[in-house]
């Protein structure tokens, strides 16, 4: 079967492509939603058969600027026509040094910078490792319980859930380690959060002790809020913690800004709320308004460590991607969407605590900026619930709204919306959560 056998005899629908997906298109890709999206704008996503969807999922955090922004739609139809990818590696080009000379000056850190562009988020935190361990001459990794860095052999190893990510596919990379992470939805009731976090700390200071020698130790990688870890938001005084570590033996500190950066959190970077600044970022996600790029930003010594051809890729800073951040760093301050992000936020945050008034299953909500989640629990035991969870994203999708789960036990709905979203857009997709919940 082949989708002009199906044109011929009937319209295109949903079902001839779920067909034709379920022939030819690999099962271990995973689909949230099984209808085909036809085009969409802003936050909203229209089918081949004209049905609409809020758009709360955003391509995983990747369009914070929205889908098809007009701005960035008629640039790039200008700038395909110069060229496609004359290859960084082989001639320069302009998009790609101007880009890196604007994250340069947007990242935190008063001192000098460098940047090297990629394609995906794991491949930036791959190239984050390589350069700290050429730095430091060390191997030792540390990534954190919970956190998400990609689906590579050494991201998948940095990653923190098993399935569906790691089942099945190691041996892993070594000298890979995974230390504590505040969570405050998990603290004994006979803890104050101060103490809560303070006895954390102490576990990671301990770790240090029973699972790797910080000496060893090329680089500390850290989303300053773990994306599929649940939105999990951790205390300045941790982050300090973690900074003061890594002072004090040598380590580099990498902020894993993948899926919070370019004002998610109210803020360019989340780190910047943790007054807190990391010697490398990685980027990538809502980078490039949905073209494939992401980059490494950090401390020019660090960064030119490496001797030329020991970074770099095939497609790496492909220059229509670049052309396309560019203006998305320009939407994000003509728009002012970290002062919008802030604004969204707190609309979610007021609904769901409102849903939470008619429900009994609504646990934890906590958000940084737009970067909003709630646990959906048990409501006899307060645990954990995934079935609920589940049941709530799928008849959420079936109703119009597009949303995701996170979180190390499937617990947790995530909210990514488009920060251009429109007030209508956001009430809408608001009403129809609000209705599930009650149904459900």
């Amino acid at each position: 079967m082949t989708l002009k056998d199906n044109q011929t005899n009937r319209e295109v629908s949903n079902k001839v492509f779920i067909d034709l997906r379920n022939q030819y298109v690999a099962r271990g890709v995973g689909n949230g939603n099984l209808n085909v999206a036809k085009y969409a704008k802003g936050a909203t996503v229209t089918d081949v058969e004209g049905n609409e969807y809020i758009d709360f999922a955003a391509a995983i955090g990747t369009l914070n600027v929205g889908h098809s922004h007009p701005k960035i739609v008629k640039h790039i139809q200008e700038k395909v026509e110069d060229f496609i990818h004359p290859g960084f590696n082989v001639i320069m080009y302009e998009s790609y040094i101007k880009l890196a000379e604007k994250l340069a000056h947007l990242t935190p850190g008063d001192f000098d910078k460098k940047v090297i562009l990629l394609n995906s988020g794991a491949e930036a935190v791959e190239n984050a490792v390589k350069i700290a361990r050429k730095y430091t001459g060390r191997t030792g990794v540390v990534s954190f319980v919970r956190g998400f860095h990609g689906r590579t052999n050494l991201t998948m190893s940095m990653t923190s859930k098993v399935r569906p990510y790691k089942l099945g596919f190691g041996p892993f990379a070594s000298d890979v380690y995974q230390a504590p992470y505040p969570n405050l939805s998990e603290k004994p009731d006979n803890l104050s959060n101060e103490e809560y976090v303070d006895y954390i700390i102490q576990q990671l200071h301990d770790f240090f002790i029973s699972a790797v020698d910080p000496e060893t130790v090329a680089c500390i990688v850290m989303e300053p809020v773990q994306g599929e870890g649940g939105f999990i938001i951790p205390d300045k005084k941790f982050v300090k913690a973690v900074r003061d570590i890594c002072d004090q033996h040598g380590i580099v500190f990498v902020a894993d800004e993948i899926q919070s950066g370019f004002a998610r959190t109210g803020k360019m970077f989340a780190i910047e709320h943790f007054d807190v600044v990391p010697d490398l970022v990685t980027v990538s996600k809502s980078l490039a308004a949905g073209f494939p790029l992401s980059g490494v930003i950090g401390k020019t010594e660090m960064m030119d460590s490496c001797n030329p051809g020991e970074l770099g890729g095939t497609y790496c800073g492909n220059p229509i991607a670049c052309e396309a951040a560019l203006k998305v760093i320009e939407i994000i301050e003509e728009e002012n969407l970290n002062d919008k992000s802030e604004d969204i936020g707190a609309t979610i945050q007021d609904k769901l605590s409102n849903i939470a008034q008619e429900v009994n299953f609504i646990g934890d909500i906590r958000r940084l900026g737009a970067m909003v989640a709630v646990e959906i629990v048990d409501s006899e035991t307060g645990q954990p619930n995934k079935a609920k969870t589940t049941e709530i994203i799928k008849q959420a999708n079936e109703n119009g709204l597009l949303l995701l789960s996170a979180g190390l036990k499937g617990n947790v709905i995530r909210f990514l919306t488009p920060l251009v979203i429109t007030n209508n857009e956001l009430n809408r997709g608001l009403e129809i959560l609000e209705d599930v919940c009650k149904n459900v």
